[in-house]
């Protein structure tokens, strides 16, 4: 293995300056509730109107919507939850009798409330509006709350229309730290969420990273990351518009070549400075590039397997040769797109699977969002008094070799009314009377 191009920038320090921020913000929102949030909200934002988008303003909204996108966002939520709703349906509760008079069961139960948060800086992020309210609802979730950051006046119309389409309940016309505080705290007429999901920045992820445990969150998420793995049978061109067209997302996201052609290599460092001069986002995109874009060659496939497994990139694209070997090979990824055909932008827009996605090596234990992150799985047992007496026997017995001996009488309790049991093979017997 070889690195052609290294990143040139660490982000460490500036995470942990972001880190000392967003706690600060949170543990005022916390103090003072609704007051913190307008204060933030002024200042960050100069917003100073309701929060919580009205019908009548969403319906002013909606109508600014063409047609064409009307349908294109139809055609994307249709996708997205034709997936969920498969993904929902491959979930299923049961029950089993493991002995006689013994049985176990398992329901899938929706959490009571989602927050959902749609970014909306520099983009209007159309997408992410469905892939997050339209995956909680095939969920089952009964109320979804949505935040996204005002654009001048108002959310994006387009967003609000794939909001409303996608069956939000509420929505903030609020963005950053302060609408991640306000769906986790429920403020502004909102339920308090069990579970925030979304991409965002920085501030967005750290908000949630610091909300973990106390609510449930998504994904651990970073900068947005794209890997291209190609061998020589790959074009030059496709590989490095694909690069530069992940790394538009922001100055911070890196994107990352894996192959084992030198010539690719060359050929796709060469042309990415052209691409990007030609591209209305190629600064933002070369600038991307320069900072955090890596080439690694490698001498084989199962290499760059290997180093495509340490890095478990976000989004990760294939071209090369026999694409059935690297979907059945390849382990660490957020979502992955085979063969020339696939880019990135169909999954991040509209073909059906979640765009929101692990980042900073947490697909080696997670994957992306879907249902099952809004369910809970419970677990449930009944024993019947006939089965309980070889139950309670084995239960009692390990209890003691734990050292658990009030729960060993909770069972010796029952080999008693149950079995009829006045000893028990223990080394010090007990008689259990509470008469």
């Amino acid at each position: 293995m070889k690195h052609i191009k290294q990143p040139a920038i660490d982000t460490q320090i500036e995470d942990g300056r972001i880190r000392t921020l967003v706690e600060g913000m949170l543990s005022e929102i916390r103090a003072n509730g609704e007051d913190a949030v307008r204060k933030y909200a002024a200042d960050l934002d100069g917003w100073t109107s309701d929060f919580a988008l009205s019908d009548e303003k969403k319906q002013r909204l909606i109508a600014q919507v063409p047609q064409q996108t009307r349908d294109d966002i139809g055609f994307a939520f249709k996708q997205i939850s034709r997936f969920a709703k498969a993904q929902r349906g491959s979930i299923q509760d049961f029950q089993i009798d493991t002995e006689p008079g013994v049985t176990l069961g398992q329901r899938c139960v929706p959490v009571d409330c989602a927050g959902c948060y749609i970014p909306g800086g520099r983009y209007a992020h159309v997408a992410s509006a469905l892939m997050s309210v339209a995956t909680a609802k095939a969920a089952g979730v009964p109320f979804v709350v949505a935040a996204s950051p005002p654009r001048g006046d108002a959310i994006d119309p387009s967003v609000a229309y794939a909001l409303d389409l996608a069956g939000a309940d509420v929505i903030l016309e609020m963005g950053g730290v302060q609408a991640i505080a306000s769906m986790a705290l429920g403020l502004f007429g909102a339920r308090p969420a069990d579970i925030l999901v979304g991409p965002g920045n920085a501030y967005v992820a750290e908000a949630k990273r610091q909300l973990f445990g106390e609510i449930g969150i998504d994904v651990f998420a970073g900068p947005t990351e794209s890997a291209v793995i190609a061998d020589d049978t790959a074009d030059p061109m496709t590989v490095a518009i694909d690069l530069l067209s992940q790394a538009e997302h922001g100055t911070n996201s890196p994107v990352w070549l894996f192959t084992t052609s030198p010539e690719l290599s060359e050929t796709v460092a060469r042309i990415i400075p052209k691409v990007a001069a030609d591209w209305p986002t190629g600064e933002v995109a070369l600038t991307a590039w320069e900072n955090f874009g890596e080439v690694i060659l490698c001498e084989t496939r199962e290499e760059m397997a290997a180093v495509s497994d340490r890095y478990a990139c976000e989004h990760l694209q294939v071209q090369t040769a026999d694409l059935d070997w690297w979907l059945n090979r390849l382990r660490n990824y957020g979502s992955l797109f085979l063969g020339e055909g696939s880019t990135v932008t169909h999954g991040d827009k509209c073909s059906g699977t979640n765009h929101i996605l692990p980042t900073r090596q947490a697909a080696r234990y997670t994957g992306g969002l879907n249902v099952m992150k809004f369910l809970k799985v419970l677990t449930w047992q009944e024993i019947k008094t006939d089965a309980d007496p070889e139950m309670s026997a084995v239960a009692s017995r390990l209890s003691r070799v734990e050292g658990m001996d009030g729960h060993a009488r909770a069972c010796d309790w029952r080999l008693q009314k149950f079995g009829g049991q006045t000893s028990w093979d223990f080394e010090v017997a007990h008689q259990v009377r509470y008469d």
